[in-house]
């Protein structure tokens, strides 16, 4: 980003500086000044830094300073965990990483679901753990809640590391590309690694899966690193027969959540084999599903 367009690092050090008031800061109100919000001086001071070196940030003459200036500028500027995030970005710099994974549902991710009416979609977290599913969900694929919860993780169902049966898909399901599907989950839970590298869930997830799956841990030790984007499945659906579907995975920002949506081709009959397990529901056999 350029100087110019006002969105680089400098023109941002100068926004957030100008819209803090000294008061915010621990600083007198000194009668007649005429600057609302932060000095140059004030914010050296505040960052620890000289007032020449945050002339040159400003001016663009410096625009990579250290991760710990960069620290010490977010927080005497009092900003945001995004404008913190952003400024790092900026001064290219990867952002402070947060604890663990969340499993938290955002209320604009709710509203979002909501309004997904009988579309076949499911929340995981970072790690591939299932966070909520709705009822079309569970029509096509079956309802996965008489799992333990802990058990209720896509990478667990991929590579088992007992004999046991799925957890997640209670009837059969086939990939276009089994082997690429394997790989894309496997490089995804390495991703989450450098995002959140002290959750010790994922940690222990990984050490299990590496412990008791051979292909599991083949994979692993090629080191890729990617995104699990979209797959194409077929589901053998007890009632319906065969149903082909499109699997798209959506991102949620920071958290990192993964938003997994199942269509069929539109017109298709695999469209309408979806559209009536989506109306006959999860088998009768299970709980009640309220989303």
């Amino acid at each position: 980003m350029s100087r110019a367009s006002g969105t680089g690092l400098g023109a941002m050090i100068r926004t957030w500086r100008e819209r803090l008031p000294p008061s915010a800061a621990g600083l007198p109100v000194v009668r007649g000044r005429r600057a609302a919000g932060l000095r140059r001086e004030e914010l050296a001071d505040l960052a620890g830094v000289s007032v020449d070196y945050v002339v040159r940030l400003e001016q663009g003459r410096a625009t990579t300073p250290s991760a710990s200036v960069a620290a010490s500028l977010a927080r005497a500027l009092q900003l945001s965990t995004a404008e913190r995030d952003h400024l790092y970005r900026l001064a290219r710099l990867a952002p402070p990483v947060n604890g663990a994974i969340s499993d938290h549902l955002p209320p604009g991710v709710r509203r979002v679901l909501a309004r997904l009416g009988d579309v076949a979609v499911a929340v995981f977290a970072a790690d591939w753990q299932l966070v909520w599913c709705n009822r079309g969900w569970a029509a096509l694929l079956g309802d996965p809640r008489a799992t333990p919860p802990r058990l209720r993780n896509f990478a667990r169902d991929r590579f088992p590391v007992d004999a046991g049966p799925a957890r997640l898909a209670l009837w059969p399901v086939a990939e276009a590309d089994r082997a690429a599907t394997d790989a894309a989950v496997v490089s995804d839970l390495r991703r989450a690694t450098g995002r959140f590298p002290h959750d010790s869930r994922l940690a222990t997830l990984i050490r299990e899966l590496n412990a008791g799956n051979t292909r599991f841990a083949e994979l692993w030790a090629t080191g890729e690193v990617a995104a699990h984007r979209e797959d194409h499945k077929t589901i053998d659906h007890p009632s319906m027969g065969p149903v082909t579907v499109d699997c798209d995975v959506l991102t949620d920002g920071d958290s990192e959540l993964k938003i997994v949506i199942m269509t069929a081709a539109p017109g298709s009959e695999d469209e309408t084999r979806l559209r009536l397990a989506a109306i006959a529901g999860p088998p009768a056999t299970t709980p009640t599903w309220s989303a």
